[in-house]
């Protein structure tokens, strides 16, 4: 599976950013996804597999429960493919950035100003 149909499912997406915090039992993560997405917990099961099987997360066992962590490789190989991209938004974003600091200093002009007088 390719790592964009992985990530295309605002499911699995939720998991990882779950997991992004750190590490969590299989039991909490299907709890925050029935609640939120209302599916059940083999559907839940079934969304974990498919990030476990696509390099996502990784598993380990700690007595009976299962311990969920996200694993950076695919993602790095997602922020490599994007990397051709960034240029496009890039220069738009320094521009804000600069459009924002503008104005935050006229704004203190203005302030600086009325408070001398």
């Amino acid at each position: 599976m390719h790592a964009f149909d992985v990530l295309g499912d605002p499911v699995r997406r939720r998991l990882l950013e779950l997991l992004a915090a750190g590490e969590h039992s299989s039991g909490d993560l299907v709890e925050v996804i029935q609640q939120e997405f209302g599916i059940s917990q083999p559907a839940v099961s079934q969304h974990l597999r498919v990030l476990r099987d696509s390099g996502f997360a990784q598993v380990r066992a700690d007595g009976t429960r299962r311990l969920y962590r996200v694993d950076a490789a695919p993602l790095q190989q997602v922020d490599a493919w994007l990397a051709q991209f960034r240029g496009f938004w890039d220069a738009r974003l320094d521009a804000l950035a600069t459009e924002v600091a503008r104005g935050t200093r006229a704004r203190h002009t203005q302030r600086a100003a009325r408070t001398d007088r």
